[in-house]
């Protein structure tokens, strides 16, 4: 249903607004917000039979054009215009251009909605994601989603994601739980309380499960889009310690994220994921009729191309009776190798390439080195050609001392040994990984976002996205990540709400926790192109 121009009567104000029956009553509360200031959880809109509920079935309200709208509640503070009128990209010229896109768009924090806007740049770092809404989003949530990202990628001035945030605490009423907040002349305001960033993750991953998936090798897509890019496969085995001769139990289950323990011997991310993948519990044994030790074991017998690392960070405090934060420094690395986190059948079909993958990422690595050397050779000769006679030996032998040995040849364009590279990689993918689209089929990973949490109180502080340049850019055209021959791994952007900045790659180890300071908490990996 097309949009309606309806009218609300407010404080003796007749105003114009739009409502659109096919959005959540939220949307519109939103936009009548934007025109009389009084905030949706002050606000009362008066309808047939009663007030407008956030729930409110626009079809039982049957809502028509031109009708008028009551509206009670006490205005606050308008929202502010932009500073700058918005310029749409299309509209720029080329220095405008330039200078818009030196740095991607941020989101407005509409009240404690740091974890949803961290929460939101870290998942539009997949392209694929992008390329799926917009072939076919299903109406909710997903189509929000969709419109917010379109409207992102047009802009060059900070976004409010008013209408998304209605449409998350629609589907999610969670994150519309309220806090008390500061005092009043009336007591104390109602503020929306702050929430948990991972949640928000495992949330939208759930409310995107029927985005369709995109076409594979067989060309029609097999799958939907979760389940094809984003979920992986866990096997789980039970063994009883005090029976051996008990069957070992054995289940599959579809996981969208894999979980890092952190315990006071933590230092590393492979070590915490390990402790939660292997673990010791109590059950009832069906062999002894009574609750005994098993081994409880796991292992991916399917790795997605994005995968996702939740930090456990947040733990119930038996002592205090309180949830609180664990500070403990845990590092995380940039290139993460996940084949010891598969299961035996898995890794035989993917070691084989795993293993040659690495050894061409080392001879990357050294043609890198040699171009280095050469491109230095050759500023050496540039500035031996410019130094005065009286200083050409010493530039000579500056020259020399650089000079390539006779038995090392000379190397050629990076393409072509990426070519080669590529055609021998793909004919050592196995058949079975060939045909599902949206696999890893190499178990090897460069890390493209990450969602982290500052401060020291678990139900509190502040959320701040930081993505990997090269997956910023693959959001804005919703292409590759990277180009092929990359010399080195870029720059970060440091998304603190709409103030967005680089982020050195150097400082990616401040991240790793420690202290009140930003702690890594939802980490997002990509598979490595085998290009």
């Amino acid at each position: 249903m097309a949009p309606l121009a309806v009218k609300i009567k407010h404080a003796g104000k007749v105003l114009d607004v739009q409502l659109d029956p096919d959005q959540p009553a939220t949307v519109f509360k939103e936009a009548v917000y934007q025109v009389t200031g009084v905030p949706p959880d002050r606000m009362k809109v008066m309808i047939k039979g009663g007030v407008l509920k956030d729930d409110t079935d626009w079809k039982k309200v049957g809502p028509k054009e031109g009708q008028t709208f009551m509206v009670i509640g006490a205005a606050g503070e308008l929202p502010k215009p932009p500073e700058k009128p918005v310029v749409f990209l299309e509209d720029m010229d080329d220095t405008a251009l330039a200078e818009a896109l030196s740095l991607p768009v941020g989101l407005k924090n509409l009240g404690n909605t740091c974890y949803m806007n961290a929460t939101l740049q870290a998942m539009r770092a997949i392209p694929e994601l992008q390329t799926a809404l917009q072939s076919g989003a299903p109406p909710g949530l997903p189509s929000s989603l969709s419109g917010l990202f379109q409207q992102m990628s047009r802009t060059t001035d900070s976004v409010v994601p008013a209408g998304f945030l209605a449409a998350l605490r629609q589907a999610f009423p969670q994150f519309a739980e309220q806090s008390r907040g500061q005092k009043s002349m009336g007591g104390m305001l109602a503020m929306y309380a702050q929430q948990d960033a991972e949640e928000c993750w495992s949330q939208l991953t759930n409310a995107l499960k029927e985005v369709p998936g995109l076409p594979g090798p067989s060309g029609a897509a097999s799958k939907k889009f979760i389940d094809q890019y984003m979920a992986g496969e866990m096997r789980r085995e039970l063994k009883c310690d005090e029976a051996p001769e008990e069957p070992p139990t054995v289940t599959f289950e579809k996981v969208l994220k894999i979980e890092c323990n952190i315990s006071i011997t933590t230092n590393f991310m492979l070590q915490g994921i390990k402790d939660a993948l292997d673990q010791k519990i109590e059950k009832t044994s069906p062999t002894l009729g009574r609750d005994a030790t098993y081994s409880a074991s796991s292992r991916l017998s399917r790795l997605p191309t994005y995968l996702a690392v939740h930090m456990v960070r947040f733990a119930w405090r038996r002592d205090i009776n309180k949830k609180a934060k664990i500070m403990r420094k845990v590092k995380f690395p940039t290139d993460f190798d996940a084949i010891d986190l598969v299961t035996d059948e898995l890794k035989a079909k993917i070691l084989p390439l795993s293993t040659r993958y690495k050894k061409i990422e080392g001879d990357r690595s050294e043609r890198r080195s040699v171009r280095k050397r050469a491109k230095a050779r050759s500023e050496a000769a540039a500035r031996a050609s410019a130094t005065p006679a009286t200083d050409g030996d010493s530039a000579a032998m500056e020259v020399d001392a650089e000079a390539p040995s006779a038995a090392q040849p000379e190397l050629e364009p990076e393409e072509v040994y990426r070519d080669r590279e590529r055609r021998e990689l793909e004919e050592l993918i196995h058949p079975d990984l060939r045909e599902d689209a949206g696999c890893s089929v190499s178990a090897q990973y460069e890390l493209i976002a990450i969602v982290t949490h500052k401060g020291a109180a678990a139900d509190a502080g502040h959320y701040i996205g930081f993505v990997k340049k090269s997956a910023v850019q693959a959001a804005s055209t919703a292409g590759p990540s990277a180009a092929a021959g990359a010399e080195e791994d870029e720059d970060w952007y440091k998304f603190d709400d709409d103030k967005v900045s680089i982020f050195p790659k150097d400082k990616l180890a401040t991240l790793d926790g420690g202290g009140e300071d930003s702690s890594a908490y939802v980490l997002l990996y990509k598979t490595k192109p085998l290009v």
